[in-house]
């Protein structure tokens, strides 16, 4: 894959990366979709290349080449499109994307934490029979029990995406970063969208809102939660009141570091 053709999508989880997706996808030369492999590849392929008895086959020229095969070797001949590779731990990469991609942009899903966490719960709720990936099959006793799981810094689905997000904010290399507010994409897709098009340089695309297509049935089944990343055909905001117990969403409302002037924080990062 060819600079200027790779961007990412990440930031926390049940934050609108999948709608992201199924919007962008609607562009015939765009490509995205679900959290894909090669991030795991490249963490996989990294002790070989780095330390140990076959370091000193590579030096950087061609450990870069390596990691740059493997987005090659996923993604086929992609000819001119531009491809949009999702995981929620790349804003903890991006020293490594930026060696390897250097125009690339990582788009930052984001939402209030105590709404990702009712998302979650909402989700496993639906699926009463089975256990989940996402709480390691380990905390069904509660909705406490099960949102601790989440927010664990070290392993927690959220708790992990959290504090990469929060390394990427702070580190020299925000001004690659494009945060996405849910609530505002949800409200003025038009505007988000558009900006997004003119933030990565690209001319724009008359994308329909009512039309929107995308379900991951595989990928969910093998997360033990159907429908998790299943898109409504139509977006508009669904008001309703949080399946948490009022004292837990308050617990895990926070103040939104992307939203307060005051932040040090995200030196050049455009949030739309």
């Amino acid at each position: 894959m060819r600079d200027g053709q790779m961007h990412f999508i990440s930031g926390l989880p049940r934050s609108g990366s999948t709608l992201l997706s199924a919007i962008l996808r609607q562009n015939p030369r765009f490509r995205s979709g679900v959290t894909s492999p090669v991030l795991s590849m490249i963490n996989a392929v990294l002790p070989t290349t780095s330390a140990g008895e076959f370091a000193g086959f590579f030096d950087d020229d061609r450990r870069a080449a390596v990691y740059r095969a493997l987005f090659g070797g996923f993604y086929g001949d992609a000819a001119d499109d531009v491809l949009f590779d999702t995981n929620r731990l790349w804003t903890g990469k991006l020293a490594l994307l930026k060696s390897l991609y250097p125009s690339a942009k990582v788009i930052c899903c984001v939402r209030q934490p105590s709404w990702i966490l009712d998302s979650f719960e909402q989700a496993f709720r639906r699926n009463p029979l089975r256990t989940n990936a996402a709480t390691a099959h380990e905390a069904h006793a509660s909705v406490h029990a099960r949102l601790e799981v989440l927010v664990r810094a070290e392993t927690g689905v959220l708790g992990l995406a959290w504090n990469a997000l929060r390394d990427a904010w702070h580190s020299d290399d925000a001004d690659r970063l494009i945060v996405i507010d849910y609530d505002r994409l949800i409200d003025a897709p038009d505007a988000v969208v558009g900006g997004l098009y003119a933030a990565l340089g690209e001319t724009s695309f008359a994308h329909s809102f009512d039309t929107l297509d995308y379900d991951a049935p595989d990928y969910d089944e093998a997360t033990g939660v159907p429908g998790l990343h299943k898109v409504r055909p139509t977006l508009a905001r669904i008001d309703r009141p949080s399946c948490l117990p009022p004292e837990v969403f308050k617990k895990y409302e926070t103040e939104l570091f992307w939203r307060n002037a005051d932040d040090p924080g995200g030196r050049g990062a455009l949030v739309l």
